[in-house]
């Protein structure tokens, strides 16, 4: 129950509203009761908003978690998208020529061609078939 006071006219009145179901609000005016028909359906009560917590930090200020550092790795070969690693085209010892296929990645529902970047010697793989990687993981290392 919400009590107000109006003056209209130069009189005072004492408004009492009971309460508000749909588009009728029951109220009281100088001890009178009343059912008034609204207009518009009363709007519904909207919970306030609140603020995100800062993220947690260390004693030192550093930032609890993280994003994962790119890899440094020369030669490395990227994913472009996270995703999930459908295909390894070479074997390491094999030489390649730039853009050539050297892996497919499954990433939103598409097959995505991985190529090689450099001409080189496949070195190492870094990846199985079925890995699931983020984006910028290191898929293969060409020499």
């Amino acid at each position: 129950m919400k009590d107000f006071k109006y003056k209209i006219n130069g009189n005072l009145y004492k408004v009492s509203i009971n309460s508000v179901d749909e588009s009728v609000a029951e109220v009281e005016v100088n001890g009178t009761p009343y059912k008034v028909q609204l207009d518009k359906p009363a709007k519904k009560q909207i919970k306030p908003l609140t603020r995100p917590q800062a993220a947690p930090v260390t004693p030192t200020g550093e930032p609890v978690v993280s994003r994962p550092v790119a890899s440094t790795t020369a030669g490395a070969v990227r994913t472009p998208l996270p995703g999930v690693i459908l295909e390894i085209s070479v074997k390491v010892g094999d030489t390649v020529k730039r853009g050539q296929k050297v892996a497919i990645l499954e990433a939103m529902k598409m097959e995505n061609v991985i190529n090689a970047d450099r001409d080189g010697k496949v070195t190492e793989i870094k990846v199985n078939k079925g890995d699931s990687v983020l984006e910028g993981a290191d898929i293969l290392i060409i020499g």
